[in-house]
């Protein structure tokens, strides 16, 4: 009798062992499941996975080869097909990008947005406005200006930033930085300075879309880093206004003609894959803009212009001629000391946080 009362409590303990188990492999199962739709369901998630997977290196890399690509669907469209209405292909851009992003919302592939109480509707409006000034400003600026004169308004876009986080952040730059940043501006300003074509009107048109656009950067970095908006979900709150604000700049700033253009299939083929580009290039931008800064945005922006002149000159057989290289190498100095202390500094920022993080907290 003894026997049967021992091993009955025996196997009493191994069933309450076993649902102990079954109750902690439970629970793992339930956390798990709530891991995985916080990492895609939430704003917060969403915005961890994007810094996850899109870090700086892989977004300048991403935005680097959209931008090369949209330069030769741009040239396609004005140049080949005659496509001479700057303004307009910038809202047949943002059009797409939200055909595409609705078309990710039927999907359910759209991040969710933040809680509309952390983000003013007026953050979102502002944003959106001055992404139609600083898009629609600069192709019209293109159209009417040089290259090299285009490149010299850009150059103003970086003391601008610099001063505007400063007023409106208290955001410092340090001595080396700022250092860095001259040389950066010097050496495109040399690489450029042959090339200074423009008009009283695209010199109006250049100068009034210095402000836009380093507004639009300081936005597009403030709110995704700031709060918990991801690229995508930004892109999707802001474009019917972008579009909207280039409907009526359209008639004020392109040429007549719209409808006479020769709309055949193949120069509807080019406007869309420019179109394509202009999304992917919108979205490669806005998460640079989220993994780095305004700052350093503008800078990849000049690095871009430099590579394709030296590219051209040892590919293409281009002659840009030995002032323009000589700039072009100071610029390209300037950027390596520039990217040096940025990652320098984050390396520091990283630290100094694991360090807090690691701080036992006191006990009282």
């Amino acid at each position: 009798m003894g026997f049967f009362l021992s091993l009955f409590d025996r196997h009493k303990k191994f069933i309450k062992r076993k649902d102990s188990d079954a109750g902690a492999h439970g629970r793992a199962l339930e956390e798990l499941r709530a891991s995985l739709y916080h990492d895609f369901r939430t704003s917060e998630g969403a915005k961890w996975q994007q810094k996850r997977v899109c870090g700086p290196v892989v977004s300048m890399t991403f935005n680097f080869m959209v931008a090369v690509g949209i330069i030769f669907a741009n040239k396609l469209v004005m140049g080949s097909v005659g496509f001479n209405f700057p303004i307009l292909l910038s809202l047949i851009h943002y059009v797409t990008s939200w055909i595409l992003l609705a078309i990710f919302k039927s999907l359910s592939l759209l991040p969710p947005s933040p809680p509309s109480k952390s983000t003013p509707f007026s953050s979102l409006f502002s944003l959106g406005a001055v992404m139609a000034f600083s898009t629609g400003l600069a192709n019209v600026s293109l159209k009417h200006n040089s290259v090299g004169f285009y490149q010299m308004a850009k150059i103003s876009v970086t003391p601008t930033i610099v001063l505007a986080e400063f007023i409106l952040f208290r955001k410092k730059v340090s001595t080396r930085k700022v250092f860095a940043l001259a040389v950066v501006s010097v050496g495109v300003a040399i690489a450029t300075v042959t090339d200074l074509e423009f008009n009283f009107f695209g010199a109006c048109v250049a100068l009034a879309w210095i402000i836009p656009s380093a507004v639009n950067k300081i936005l597009w970095s403030s709110l995704q880093q700031s709060e918990n908006w991801t690229a995508l979900a930004l892109m999707w709150k802001t474009a019917p206004v972008t579009v909207f604000f280039l409907v009526t700049l359209m008639p004020l700033l392109d040429p007549p003609g719209i409808l006479s253009f020769n709309w055949d299939l193949n120069n509807v083929s080019a406007v869309l894959v420019s179109a394509f580009f202009g999304f992917l290039l919108q979205l490669s931008g806005a998460l640079v803009l989220g993994a780095t800064s305004a700052t350093s945005h503008v800078v990849l922006g000049q690095f871009k212009t430099c590579v394709i002149m030296l590219g051209g000159y040892l590919l293409l057989d281009s002659d840009p001629g030995m002032t323009s290289l000589f700039g072009v190498t100071i610029a390209l100095c300037g950027m390596s000391l520039y990217t040096s202390l940025s990652l320098k500094l984050a390396k520091e920022n990283a630290e100094i946080s694991k360090t807090n993080d690691n701080t036992p907290n006191p006990v009282y």
